[in-house]
């Protein structure tokens, strides 16, 4: 009876307990907050600080044993969480400090931040119009913003999760279009594929003809001048190659700013080809797209009103006023896209897209241009491309420093010569010791915390520095320091 009692009674106690919800608001809310003063003073204020460090560089085996990765039984209290917080913000790279030049991203946008957190928060995907309204009606209205900077009346567009995601549905579409039966018979169906991309273009498009079973032999590389543009004769005669051996040219990949040197290949004689030989044109413009923004910088897009789709920094946008992307990608998932529902169905967009789930990215955006206007975007831009311009004089004006060419876009690509090597270019071993000299500098920066600026071998240049000037931050006094830093960083290698 005892016994009996005792059950009830932890029975009646489960119940109640599955009656509550299993989440303590009040107690989340807190964490949230200070959590937020975290992020607030160690990423958004100490990250931006020039006296902080880009980085807290620690050894793998250290960093580890920091941060007590291991993941256990039991959950930990609110006070030892907040530590967490504070860790991965302290030894995480500091990509918005004025000093981070290493990528093709830097700064932060605090509108654009805002919208990151608020979708995150409001935490649903963009696939139908019934759990995204707001950011279903918001994209469009952004894509046809984008399409009207290209110069089109219309067309369609998603966004994506990036560049390279947006040249892989560029190129499954060029396949569509040109053999619709791939999307039920597959591979066997079709001939022998051929896509034809600069040898500088971004390696997605290796990527996406081996993931979509064209094969990244059937991808031919076409040579580029010395600023890293597409030669267009060599164009004409890879695609005579390509027939010559049997297999079908289909997609031409141009690129818009190249990630190394940042190159515009030449659109309007590719346009002119691939309208002769019938070929879908893609334009990678996921770098060099901003241009776009700018009266005074997008004569270096000239013809590109004339492509099929494009990338622009992840945004999949087509010329087309007929459902490719849908007719494409659909799978007509009836749990999600039901024809009987009681408003307009061509709002659910998910259908288009090759994902299910899909993030919503275009409120960063939208609030960022609602914030700044396209005349803010524009001075960015024009900012961005000033402060190139001032880099490379110096850096002329300085022993030491050999430019590998003139930027064409905000890409400045050169080596460091330091005094030990300077006069000995003829030496036999010149530039086996020149291409080591960028690994150590980058190392010392790195350890020191000072700065980040990426290196890199191109064909057959040894390793050579590759500086990206885009952060809304910089100011001439950041470029300045950074030709000094190099310098002290290298001038005993």
């Amino acid at each position: 009876y005892i016994t009996t009692l005792a059950y009830k009674s932890e029975l009646r106690t489960k119940q109640q307990h599955l009656n509550e919800p299993l989440l303590d608001h009040r107690e989340g809310q807190l964490f949230l907050t200070e959590a937020f003063k975290v992020i607030l003073e160690e990423v958004l204020c100490k990250g931006i600080d020039v006296n902080e460090k880009v980085c807290e560089w620690r050894e793998p085996e250290e960093l580890a044993t920091l941060l007590d990765l291991e993941l256990r039984e039991y959950g930990e209290q609110q006070h030892q969480l907040l530590q967490r917080v504070r860790d991965v913000a302290k030894y995480s790279v500091k990509t918005n400090h004025p000093r981070f030049f290493n990528q093709l991203f830097a700064g932060v946008d605090y509108h654009a931040l805002t919208g990151r957190f608020l979708t995150e928060a409001l935490n649903t995907s963009q696939y139908t119009y019934e759990v995204a309204p707001v950011f279903v009606l918001m994209e469009d209205e952004v894509l046809s913003k984008l399409r009207s900077l290209v110069g089109w009346a219309q067309g369609d567009g998603i966004f994506c999760p990036g560049g390279t995601m947006s040249n892989m549905y560029a190129m499954n579409l060029a396949r569509y279009r040109a053999f619709p039966e791939v999307k039920l018979k597959g591979q066997w169906a079709l001939p022998r594929l051929a896509v034809f991309t600069s040898q500088e273009s971004h390696y997605s498009v290796m990527k996406a003809a081996a993931f979509q079973g064209i094969g990244t032999e059937n991808v031919f590389k076409v040579n580029v001048d010395d600023r890293g543009c597409m030669i267009t004769d060599d164009l004409s005669e890879k695609i005579e190659l390509a027939k010559s051996q049997g297999a079908v040219p289909f997609l031409v990949h141009a690129t818009s700013g190249t990630t190394v040197q940042g190159a515009f290949d030449p659109l309007e004689p590719i346009a002119d080809i691939c309208d002769r030989q019938g070929l879908w044109m893609h334009v990678d413009a996921a770098w060099g797209g901003s241009v776009l923004f700018s009266k005074e910088h997008r004569h270096l897009m000239r013809g590109v009103e004339r492509w099929e789709s494009g990338a622009c920094s992840g945004i999949q946008l087509l010329e087309c006023n007929f459902d490719l992307l849908k007719r494409c990608h659909s799978a007509d998932a009836t749990y999600l896209f039901q024809q009987d529902k009681f408003y307009d169905m061509s709002l659910d967009t998910g259908d288009k897209s090759i994902q299910c789930g899909r993030k919503v990215d275009c409120l960063k955006l939208w609030l960022m241009w609602k914030a700044v206007g396209s005349q803010g975007l524009e001075e960015r831009v024009d900012r961005a491309f000033a402060h190139t311009r001032y880099l490379v004089e110096e850096m002329m004006k300085r022993e030491g420093f050999q430019l590998i060419g003139k930027p064409e876009f905000v890409n400045v690509c050169f080596w460091f010569i330091p005094p030990s090597l300077r006069g000995k270019e003829n030496s036999p071993d010149y530039q086996d010791r020149l291409s080591k000299v960028a690994p150590v500098i980058k190392e010392r920066m790195i350890k020191q915390g000072t700065m980040m600026v990426g290196y890199q071998p191109l064909g057959g240049r040894v390793n050579f520095f590759r500086m990206i000037v885009i952060s809304p931050q910089l100011s001439y006094q950041d470029m300045t320091f950074f030709l000094d830093e190099i310098e002290r960083l290298g001038n005993n290698l």
